[in-house]
């Protein structure tokens, strides 16, 4: 039986939660998912371990932080003026997300996570940033 490699396309479902058992996400109820190994199109450590798995294998693992979405990083919460934002006729609330540019015209989510008169407060961090992502995992497919 062949084990998944660096070059496969592979097809898998998954189940993510946090350390606390909150589901954050699932392929679970859809189509299975797919990514080619080597890419660097999943997180590190979710990537780690479907390499050598074979079709029908399933396991449950935890990706520490450093190895998902990173630690949380301060700099990356800033507060802005709120005529920064565009005006759609629709408030900035807490919670809202908007896509602003970096220096290098690269495209950054953030979140906004207060409001204060005129200033907005955002989070550019990933939602999961800091958070060890436990994870069970069947493989499905290999290509």
């Amino acid at each position: 039986m062949s084990e998944a490699k660096d070059g496969d396309t592979v097809s898998f479902h998954y189940t993510g939660k946090l350390s606390d058992g909150t589901q954050f996400d699932t392929s679970i109820g859809s189509d299975p998912m797919s990514a080619k190994l080597g890419e660097g199109r999943l997180i590190p450590g979710f990537e780690n371990a479907l390499k050598g798995m074979s079709v029908g294998d399933t396991q449950s693992f935890t990706v520490p932080a450093d190895e998902a979405y990173g630690e949380r990083r301060p700099d990356l919460v800033q507060t802005l003026d709120l005529e920064m934002f565009p005006d759609e006729g629709n408030a900035v609330e807490v919670g809202q997300t908007y896509e602003m540019m970096t220096q290098s015209g690269q495209p950054l989510p953030v979140t906004v996570v207060a409001i204060e008169e005129s200033e907005v407060t955002i989070d550019a961090n990933h939602p999961l940033a800091g958070q060890d992502l436990t994870f069970d995992l069947e493989l499905v497919g290999i290509d």
